[in-house]
């Protein structure tokens, strides 16, 4: 196979200008010269922009392997796929995306009629250039009615419409400013509960924030919806919702930015209008998460359940009776306790009157592996484990038609494309779904082995190393990957892109660092505010050990990440570039002192912290990936990777360091801004998420001298 040319003269970049702009904030002087670039409409901004894509066409050009990493990462794509059903009323409905389709399509199948189903809603019938998403879906208690949430150019902001199920009509909306809300349905479909903005013209440039709950009365002006809870509060909260199937109890989360934390409200639907429900507290400004969950035909003297880290930060569940959920924990009974070796990350009530008492779905994971358990929820005692079909991760539940025996639920492993089980209670078996696609070929030439190994100050941290042979037989091209953040587990999954590399003949390394959620909210805090630099120290440690143990020898270990994982490789390349070889940082945090000015910043700070803080300035300055590029430092090669629909990170935090590392740095390798249009933070159509994943393979495969990958055949050193 032909290996690409990697230029080692000395390269010209496009022209940014280099402002003397220092701000002294609580006493620190801090530079940033590029601020300019962070105005997208700028004159200057967008011919500077043009260039960039012109450089970034022509580095392109050269790597002759990129048709190849294309293929592969196609075919390994190429994978009919399918999400866990929602069972309301005689109608099932659930998610499918064909190999080859754009995006998946919402299904349905009526009982009595073809079990295939029906398609009820094609993005692309929407729209065929592929930049409108479905963003959520909802259907009413009785199935006959649908709520739909899509966008358009990757924004997230979506608008809201009701469809008949039956005809597929238009019966209500658009209902702008939602964002991904939750509905709560209430019986008979006339009206529900959903969480929107207030309006950007009362409020501009914070059309983001000031999040409501609202009751819609379906066929009613939006404009006329009734407030029902959120005035008042932070303009950083998120909320959730949900209904019991039989619309008795209303419960509202509230968190705090994209902190774990939650504020949680229950109120008896029977007792007032509702417009004005009596949201009693459960639990307030405590810093631990808690969800609850309720059956059908719960009346105050039944029991309720809470999913919480309160007081436990591996997860457990307590049993209440609604009338004494305020007294707090004192009124509460442990029936699912916290584990000593697992995270409680999944939980479903199940309640169907052939069980005797209710049980409960618990899903954990150990190691970062998936365990699922089955309880008791009367009596608190564990009755059942679920057997799992490998050493992967679960997701995506589903507890089945209201009141019932089933529940649904997705498997995955490196390997292994998402596959839905479907629980029986009476049985205590998961079987497959029999709506799932035919099982794809088993993917050859990739063995998983999970590793441990202590960061810089001895604590352990374990990371996944898909490889051709599953030992460190002989030093190979390496690619590290993690995320370290908000408290996100990074269990194994399916992922084209690391089948790719592995059968390419690299290794591909997936670390669980503090700042995750791989060994609870604790763990999440070591790696968060204050402690972030423990997410970097790890991510630095992972490398050390794929060198140590011999996977892969200096020269040939490349990073990637995206998101919350950009500022970790932006922090990885600006603290040790010596290190590295190439780098991919996709949508990311770099400048860190204003990061609360842009896109959902201000959401943020639980995470990450205020730079109006003094001490958290400190820290955010100290690490802040833009602030640490240095003059005359060999930086590896890098390729940004940013989006003009971006709503979360704003691509200004790309270009920034585009230009911060394109002046400074004395290393050979490009530093190069991709740009994509049309697309957001994440969510994009197959074909343009295979062209990034290739592109991004491609760019560090000829870092680390990685050949492309032969569409057939075993993997090379």
């Amino acid at each position: 196979m032909r290996e690409q040319r990697v230029t080692t003269q000395p390269r010209r970049y496009p022209h940014a200008d280099r402002a003397e702009v220092v701000e002294e904030l609580h006493g620190l002087r801090v530079a940033d010269p590029y601020r300019a670039l962070e105005d997208a409409a700028d004159d200057a901004t967008v011919r500077w922009g043009a260039e960039q894509d012109a450089l970034y066409d022509a580095e392109r050009a050269t790597w002759t392997d990129l048709a190849d990493w294309q293929a592969e990462v196609a075919a390994i794509d190429a994978v009919e796929r399918v999400r866990s059903p929602e069972v309301r009323g005689d109608r099932t409905f659930w998610l499918r995306q064909d190999a080859g389709q754009e995006h998946p399509v919402l299904m349905v199948a009526e009982a009595g009629a073809d079990p295939a189903g029906r398609v009820l809603l094609d993005p692309v019938a929407l729209d065929p250039s592929g930049r409108t998403v479905l963003d959520s879906w909802h259907p009413s208690v009785e199935g006959d009615l649908l709520a739909v949430q899509v966008s358009r150019n990757g924004t997230e902001d979506s608008e809201l419409r009701v469809l008949d199920v039956a005809t597929g009509a238009v019966v209500d909306g658009p209902v702008d400013r939602v964002r991904r809300s939750s509905i709560g349905w209430l019986p008979g479909g006339t009206a529900f509960y959903y969480v929107r903005t207030l309006d950007p013209r009362l409020h501009p440039g914070e059309e983001r924030y000031h999040r409501r709950v609202w009751l819609h009365r379906v066929g009613s002006d939006p404009a006329t919806d009734a407030l029902v809870f959120g005035e008042g509060r932070d303009r950083t909260q998120f909320y959730s919702l949900s209904v019991t199937a039989d619309g008795r109890w209303l419960a509202i989360t509230a968190t705090l930015g994209t902190g774990r934390g939650t504020d949680l409200y229950l109120a008896d639907l029977t007792a007032g209008p509702l417009e004005r429900p009596e949201l009693r507290p459960v639990q307030e400004g405590r810093g631990a998460a808690t969800r609850l969950h309720a059956v059908p035909g719960t009346g105050p003297r039944d029991l309720v359940w809470l999913r919480t880290d309160r007081d436990a930060a591996r997860g457990r569940v307590m049993a209440c009776r609604p009338a004494e959920l305020h007294r707090g924990p004192e009124a509460w009974r442990e029936v699912v306790p916290e584990r000593p070796d697992a995270v409680l990350s999944h939980f479903v009530v199940l309640s169907g009157p052939e069980l005797g008492h209710p049980l409960g779905l618990a899903a954990w994971t150990r190691n970062t592996v998936a365990e699922v358990t089955v309880h008791d929820l009367v009596e608190g005692r564990q009755v059942g484990t679920v057997p799992l079909p490998g050493t992967g991760a679960v997701g995506d539940f589903s507890a089945g038609a209201p009141g019932g025996h089933e529940a649904y639920f997705v498997y995955t492993d490196f390997v292994t494309p998402p596959k839905v089980l479907r629980f029986d209670a009476r049985t205590g078996l998961a079987t497959r779904w029999e709506r799932n696609a035919p099982d794809a070929p088993e993917i050859g030439g990739a063995v998983t082995r999970q590793v441990a190994f202590p960061s810089r100050d001895g604590t352990t941290v374990r990371m996944f190393v898909i490889s051709p042979t599953g030992s460190p037989d002989l030093p190979r091209p390496a690619l590290l990957t993690g995320y370290g953040g908000f408290g996100r587990t990074m269990s194994p999954r399916y992922r084209a892109q690391v089948l790719a590399w592995v059968r390419a003949g690299g290794v591909f390394a997936w670390a669980g660092l503090r700042g995750g959620g791989e060994e609870g909210e604790a763990w999440h805090r070591a790696g968060s505010g204050r402690n972030k630099q423990n997410s970097f120290d790890d991510f630095a440690a992972a490398g050390d050990a794929l060198l140590a143990q011999g996977w892969t020898e200096p020269g040939r270990l490349a990073i990637m990440g995206g998101s919350n994982g950009g500022l970790l490789v932006g922090a990885a390349l600006t603290q040790q570039p010596e290190k590295y070889a190439g780098v991919v940082c996709s949508a990311p945090l770099l400048d860190m002192v204003r990061y609360e000015h842009s896109g959902l910043g201000p959401s943020w700070t639980p995470e990450y912290g205020s730079a109006q803080d003094p001490e958290l300035l400190a820290t955010l300055f100290g690490y802040s990936p833009y602030h640490r590029v240095t003059p005359g430092t060999a930086y590896p090669a890098v390729l940004l990777v940013a989006a003009d629909g971006d709503t979360r990170t704003d691509p200004l935090h790309a270009r920034k360091m585009c230009a911060a590392l394109q002046h400074a740095s004395a290393g050979t390798g490009p530093v190069l801004l991709r740009l994509e249009r049309g697309v957001g933070h994440g969510d994009r159509s197959a074909s343009r998420a295979v062209a990034l994943q290739a592109e991004c393979l491609a760019f560090l495969a000829g870092r680390v001298g990685l050949p492309a990958p032969r569409r057939s055949g075993p993997a090379r050193p």
